[in-house]
């Protein structure tokens, strides 16, 4: 395990990917964790705040291949797996791959496609396959998806199912940028996007060996039987119809694993599962009617859970203790 160097390359990945990207170091160094959790990571925003920008920008420093779906209304499933297509020339079918043959697929307003052309991503995104006419075919290694979203309010949306909200380590939203950002975000960017300034700083080999890495990074008893009382509450909320899934659980261990390595630790504290519990949590969470009939929130509703639940001694509180 090479805490070292996942440390020294999530800095190098921020450090390119803020070329571009102004006043947004927290959301970046989230999806930077993703990235290095082998999680797909989903951008909830309003058009035109940069989420398709930070996207390209991470995939650029990456050194991984990239490529981009535009989710319109009548894109297909096949447009995104491929198809078999018969050669007129030597009388066989061959394989036209689609997009998702990549190691990053930026899907673009993600929830603009119809639900079964959503749910054509599905088996892509769990099992890292594509099944076409009978024949499951692997996809390279790594494979992420990193998708944008209008808000569900939005005309001509169609919300994604629980399920593939499910498949995503985590979900942001950027927001607006301060006006001391978007001036500095004028001065660097000026009113073209300097992509060709971002170098890449590792490749898809390296990226495929530290997610393997960051498995060791040890989760003590405690900090695991913190996690799995947080989801376990959100199970039985009143304010909640859904509660987190085991899934959601896993996720949030393989996350705080990845954080902790980025600060060069080997262990997991409790502060790391704090500092995930809402982006990789709060997607997963559905409000119960009375909930939202009474102006909550999601996200008030899970720091209510949180702040209900005592968490376990810090290795800091520890070591003091001592």
């Amino acid at each position: 395990m090479d805490t070292t160097r996942v440390k020294e390359l999530s800095e190098q990945l921020l450090q390119e990917t803020e070329k571009i990207i102004v006043g947004k170091t927290d959301k970046v160094k989230l999806i930077i964790m993703s990235v290095l959790a082998g999680g797909h990571v989903l951008l909830e925003d309003l058009p035109g705040v940069g989420k398709t920008t930070l996207i390209k920008a991470l995939s650029i420093a990456s050194g991984c291949e990239f490529r981009r779906i535009q989710f319109v209304p009548d894109l297909m499933p096949s447009d995104i797996s491929g198809m078999r297509i018969f050669n007129q020339k030597n009388g066989e079918f061959e394989l036209a791959e689609g997009p998702v043959m990549t190691n990053i697929l930026l899907a673009d307003e993600i929830n603009r496609a119809i639900p079964r052309t959503q749910s054509a991503l599905l088996e892509a995104m769990e099992e890292r396959q594509v099944t076409i006419d009978g024949e499951s075919i692997r996809l390279p290694q790594p494979f992420l998806v990193l998708a944008t979203q209008n808000p569900v309010e939005s005309e001509s949306t169609f919300p994604l199912p629980a399920a593939q909200m499910d498949r995503f380590l985590i979900r942001l939203s950027l927001g607006y940028p301060s006006q001391e950002e978007e001036l500095r975000m004028l001065g660097i960017l000026g009113d073209t996007i300097p992509f060709d300034t971002v170098k890449a700083v590792t490749d898809a080999d390296e990226l495929v060996s530290l997610i393997k890495s960051v498995s060791g990074v040890k989760v003590s008893e405690a900090v695991a039987a913190y996690i799995v009382r947080i989801t376990d509450a959100t199970r039985h909320s009143p304010d909640l119809k859904m509660g987190a899934s085991p899934r959601g659980s896993r996720a949030l261990y393989k996350a705080a694993k990845v954080w902790a390595a980025m600060s060069g630790r080997g262990y997991v504290t409790p502060e790391d599962v704090l500092d995930l519990v809402h982006p990789v949590l709060e997607h997963r969470l559905a409000m119960s009617s009375e909930a939202g009939f009474s102006g909550k929130t999601t996200s008030e509703i899970l720091d209510g859970i949180i702040a209900g639940i005592e968490a376990p001694p810090s290795a800091s509180d520890l070591l003091n203790q001592g």
